[in-house]
C-alpha cells in the first residue's frame, strides 16, 4: 500500500513498521477500531438501513445462532481469505481489525438500545456515520495495514486495472444484495453511509493533516 503512504498524512502515532507499532500507535489503532465498531453498532440499532458488509452479516445472522459480531468475525475472516491469492500483505491492524471491530459491534448494541422515536433513530444512524467515518480517519493514518474489506477491495484494482470506485460499488452492492435477500435491513441509512461516509473520512483526513502540520511548523 505504498500509494497510501503517500496520501494519508504522517502523524505522531503513524507507525514505521506493519507489525512493530509504537504504544501510541497500538493505543490509537485500538481506540479507532473500537469506535468504528460502536458506530456501526449505533447505525445497525437505528433500523434504519445498515451498511453494506453489516447488511450482510444482519441477514447471515438471521440464520445462525450467532451474534452479528461473531458473524462479522466469520466474514472478515473469509475475507481476508481471498488476500492470499491476490498476495496482499496484511499488518497487524489487519488482523486488530477483524477481531476488535466484531467484538465492539456486539459490544454496542448491547450499549445501545434500539430508540422507537424516528428523530431518534435519525440520531443513531448520522451519528454512527460521523463516527465511523472520524474513526476509519485514525485508523488510517495508523498505517498498519489494511482491513479486509479494503485490502479486497485494492487487490481485485491492483489485479485488474478497474477503478477504485467500481471495484468497491461492485462489492459492496453485491453483499449488500446478497445480505438483503438473507433479511438484513436495508433502507436510507444504507445509502447515507455509502455516499456520507466517504465525505467524513476526507474531511477528517484534512483537519488532522492541518493539525499535523501546524505541529511542524512550530
Amino acid at each position: 500500500m505504498a500509494n497510501a503512504r503517500r496520501v494519508l498524512p504522517q502523524t505522531p502515532w503513524s507507525s514505521s513498521h506493519k507489525w512493530l507499532p509504537s504504544p501510541t500507535a497500538l493505543t490509537v489503532l485500538l481506540c479507532a477500531l473500537t469506535v468504528f465498531g460502536l458506530g456501526e453498532a449505533l447505525i445497525i440499532q437505528s433500523y434504519l438501513g445498515a451498511s453494506p458488509w453489516a447488511v450482510l452479516s444482519l441477514g447471515v445472522a438471521n440464520h445462525v445462532p450467532l451474534s452479528v459480531g461473531t458473524v462479522t468475525l466469520i466474514i472478515s475472516i473469509l475475507v481476508f481469505l481471498l488476500w492470499i491469492p491476490l498476495h496482499i500483505r496484511p499488518g497487524l491492524g489487519s488482523v486488530l481489525n477483524i477481531i476488535v471491530i466484531a467484538l465492539s459491534i456486539d459490544l454496542g448494541l448491547w450499549l445501545f438500545p434500539a430508540p422507537d422515536a424516528l428523530w431518534a433513530k435519525w440520531v443513531y444512524c448520522v451519528s454512527g456515520v460521523v463516527i465511523t467515518g472520524i474513526a476509519s480517519s485514525f485508523y488510517l493514518t495508523c498505517q498498519m495495514g489494511a482491513g479486509p474489506r479494503d485490502g479486497l477491495m485494492m487487490g481485485i484494482w491492483e489485479r485488474t486495472g478497474w477503478k477504485v470506485g467500481i471495484v468497491r460499488n461492485s462489492l459492496e452492492v453485491t453483499v449488500c444484495f446478497i445480505g438483503w435477500l438473507l433479511g438484513g435491513t436495508v433502507g436510507p441509512g444504507t445509502l447515507l453511509f455509502a455516499f456520507g461516509v466517504g465525505y467524513v473520512v476526507q474531511f477528517s483526513l484534512s483537519v488532522i493533516n492541518r493539525f499535523d502540520m501546524q505541529r511542524q511548523t512550530r
